[in-house]
């Protein structure tokens, strides 16, 4: 199972990539896993919290263009060609 990801601002910065393809995940926890094995703590650091290891508030993810708060948070599976958007909070003016 292949999952896309892609990576916007300082999580971009972080990973060096514009988007990656990730197999062997099943939900949004195990995927941010594998993200942290692949790109370190640089990655680890933009997405958690570093006194409570938690996901930081001002981290965004979408599956499939909607808000983790309105499927299953973190536990949210994933399937096959699901797409999975992180970045942070979106200003503007």
């Amino acid at each position: 199972m292949a999952v896309t990801v892609k990576f916007f601002a300082g999580f971009r910065e972080a990973t060096g990539k514009i988007q990656d393809s990730i197999e062997g995940v099943n939900n949004v926890t195990s995927l941010l896993d594998e993200l942290v094995r692949r790109f370190g703590e640089k990655l680890a650091e933009r997405l958690y919290s570093s006194d409570t290891r938690e996901l930081r508030k001002t981290v965004n993810i979408l599956v499939n263009g909607r808000r983790l708060d309105f499927l299953q948070k973190l536990n949210t599976p994933l399937k096959d060609e699901d797409v999975v958007a992180i970045f942070p909070p979106v200003a503007g003016g």
